[in-house]
């Protein structure tokens, strides 16, 4: 005997997707269901992308504050 289980329905604005995309910490596309059609590159990820995917996995508080320390270096090199 296979169990089933039903998925539940709920409507959503749109507006909402990108908020709750990230308390999922999931893509927008995932929430609708639909996959990333663009291929992947072979080979490791930039040493940026790997730094960002390691500042998602920290807790929101250490998010905020690594995300401030980039905005005032930012800020800086555009004056």
């Amino acid at each position: 005997m296979v169990a089933s289980y039903e998925v539940g329905r709920r409507r959503v604005p749109v507006s909402l997707l990108p908020r709750i995309a990230e308390v999922l910490a999931a893509s927008v596309e995932t929430l609708i269901g639909k996959s990333d059609t663009t291929p992947s590159k072979r080979g490791p990820a930039p040493k940026l992308q790997q730094q960002i995917e390691r500042i998602q996995r920290l807790p929101r508080a250490k998010q905020r504050f690594v995300m401030e320390m980039i905005d005032t270096v930012l800020a800086q090199q555009n004056r």
